[in-house]
């Protein structure tokens, strides 16, 4: 027996042309043992025009960034009545629903998975152009300076299978890049095979293609239908619906008030879209606390080989949302326009088109419709107005100080931090507003105006219908503000616990108040003291609480500033409370008060 080498000695070279004889010759001896062994052939590519999204009809958004997106529309069929589904959405676990919207043909089931996709694009380079225009003939120049006219007949990849390709004579040049793309080209003497690098150029007579045929793997969903005994038809009526995160609604507000008790309250939304295209959809905006027990995982349907990562802003009788979680998927018999009643407010004296609203149990939802927002893109877009009544507010609020003995024992930093804080206290300015709409306000930045002139930036905290809430709008400079306080007397084994003498400590306090405004003035004082509350003068009411159990009035942001720097002794509460005292004090321009208390706690 007679052994022969190919020339060059390359493995790239070796390896392409055993891949020609393959496509050659050994082609149809693999096709027969396939068959033989009884493996099934995988179905043939989908041309990328049979793939198709449904429509985004609705979309319920919560401030959390959590997006509950109904899709539905009549679609093009394929592969005797299916839908094949261009992309895949990333559901939260269990709230995939998928349905038919024909009452005719049923939903076996929704397939996600990867299938090969047949479609064009445009040339990049000159290898695509010789794979866009396979059967033509063109005059080839080479690098070396050959010229001739040929067919060009087939596209080689070495490093990918090879495709059938025409039979006759063939020459595998020497010069061959190892594991380049390969071109065949049919001379007069037969079917030449070189590199595509060793073209230099080519010349068609005629306009040449330019789209280049692809073949590719896709993650593509696909809904089955059966259509009973009714022919199938070229296209069937589909939906689904799914909570995804990745569109969010972020509300303000701007307040703008008159100087005489009336605000003009205006609600506008910004939109964050980074999840599906949106076109002239109705999208309702949610005001409530919603309950995804699952939101942090995926559904399987998603397929997704990594989870799309979102911007920081995610780091939440007209509602078709609400059927569609229904079990349409299980009857097929509902349609999607067959929705649940729910009651249906209008804030009364409104003329744009968003005031109307529904409430769905304890969420509230604004209906924005005709909204286009492609993904990527941002929107603010008006929500509602209304007019309230207002009032302004002066509030005073002293925060409740570590005793002495403890503030020596805490590092310098932390003492000066607590100093800083205390010690200055201010008169805040802010606007009461009655909430007399129909509809609750939602926490949000809101923007203070007066005559066309910025006051303030506040937050507004949520307020239910017929509550009423406070906004802060700037510190009353015009009410000056004093603060004395001292120890009057320590009593020492004023108490025992266990196997410890207590020492009472005894305080006396006063804070002074002087209106410099124009205007007469009514000032809310609150003052907080660590201990046990004997006395309030200037009729001060006294309130005393447990401090671990009761202090629900208390602001636990600044009580914790200091609450945990310092390691409490078990016995502190049994004999020592959080004393509450509070003052409305009405001052005329000029006028001065001052407010006295006294307090005590024990110590060891």
């Amino acid at each position: 027996m007679r052994t022969g080498r190919v020339s060059s000695g390359s493995d790239g070279r070796l390896a392409a042309l055993i891949a020609v004889l393959a496509v050659l010759i050994g082609a149809p001896g693999a096709a027969m043992a396939q068959r033989k062994s009884g493996a099934v052939a995988p179905p043939a590519p989908l041309p990328q025009s049979a793939l198709v999204d449904i429509p985004v009809r609705e979309v319920t958004v919560f401030k959390d960034g959590h997006a509950f997106v109904l899709h539905e529309g009549s679609l093009p069929t394929v592969e005797g009545g299916q839908v094949v589904l261009n992309s895949l959405p990333t559901p939260i676990l269990g709230t995939f629903w998928a349905y038919s919207a024909d009452p005719e043909v049923r939903l076996t089931g929704v397939v996600a998975g990867t299938r090969s996709v047949s479609g064009t694009r445009p040339v990049r380079d000159l290898r695509d152009v010789l794979r866009a225009n396979i059967g033509r003939r063109a005059s080839i120049r080479e690098h070396n300076g050959d010229a001739y006219t040929a067919t060009i007949v087939e596209m080689i990849d070495p490093n990918a299978a090879p495709t059938m390709g025409a039979a006759g004579g063939q020459a595998l040049s020497a010069a061959t890049p190892a594991g380049g793309p390969l071109v065949m080209l049919r001379r007069f003497e037969g079917v030449r095979i070189i590199g595509v690098e060793q073209i230099r150029d080519v010349l068609f007579s005629d306009d040449p293609s330019t789209e280049v045929a692809t073949v590719g793997e896709r993650d593509v969903m696909t809904l089955r239908l059966d259509w009973g005994q009714a022919p199938r038809g070229e296209s069937a009526a589909v939906g689904m619906v799914y909570l995804q995160k990745g569109i969010r609604w972020i509300p303000n507000y701007r307040i703008t008030i008159d100087g005489a008790g009336t605000a003009r309250v205006e609600l506008q939304a910004t939109l964050i879209n980074e999840m599906v295209d949106l076109e002239d959809v109705l999208v309702n905006l949610v005001i409530g606390v919603p309950s995804f027990r699952f939101a942090d995982t995926i559904d399987p349907i998603a397929l997704q080989r990594a989870v799309a990562q979102l911007s920081q802003y995610f780091a939440g009788p007209q509602q078709r949302g609400g059927f569609a979680f229904s079990n349409a998927i299980q009857t097929q018999t509902m349609r999607m326009g067959e929705y649940r009643q729910v009651e249906q407010v209008a804030e009364g004296g409104g003329d744009d088109e968003f005031s109307a609203f529904s409430r769905h149990e304890d969420l509230f939802i604004f209906p924005v419709p005709g909204v286009t927002l492609r993904k990527g893109e941002r929107m603010v877009v008006p929500v509602v107005e209304f007019t309230l009544a207002y009032e302004d507010v002066f509030t005073l609020d002293v925060p409740a100080l570590p005793p002495a003995d403890v503030r020596t024992n805490l590092p310098a930093r932390q003492q000066q931090d607590l100093v800083a804080l205390l010690n200055q206290p201010k008169v805040m300015h802010k606007l009461r507003l009655k909430n007399a709409s129909q509809f609750p306000m939602t926490t949000a930045p809101a923007l203070v105006v007066r005559d066309g002139r910025l006051l303030a930036q506040g937050m507004m905290t949520y307020t239910a219908v017929g509550a009423r809430t406070d906004l802060e709008v700037t510190a009353a400079v015009d009410i000056a503000v004093s603060k004395d306080e001292r120890e009057e007397e320590r009593t020492p084994s004023a108490a025992r616990w266990r196997n410890e003498e207590l020492t009472r400590v005894r305080l006396a306090g006063s804070l002074g108040l002087t209106n410099r405004r124009g205007t007469a003035v009514t000032i809310e004082v609150t003052r907080f003291v660590l201990g046990n509350v004997d006395s309030a003068g200037q009729d001060g009411a006294i309130t005393k609480a447990n401090m671990l159990e009761e202090t629900g009035y208390v602001d636990q942001a600044r009580l914790s500033t200091w609450w945990g720097m310092y390691n409490w002794p078990t016995w502190w509460n049994r004999f020592n409370g959080l004393g509450r005292i509070t003052w409305n004090v009405r001052l005329e321009p000029g006028q001065k008060a001052e407010l006295t208390y006294g307090w005590h706690y024990y110590w060891n």
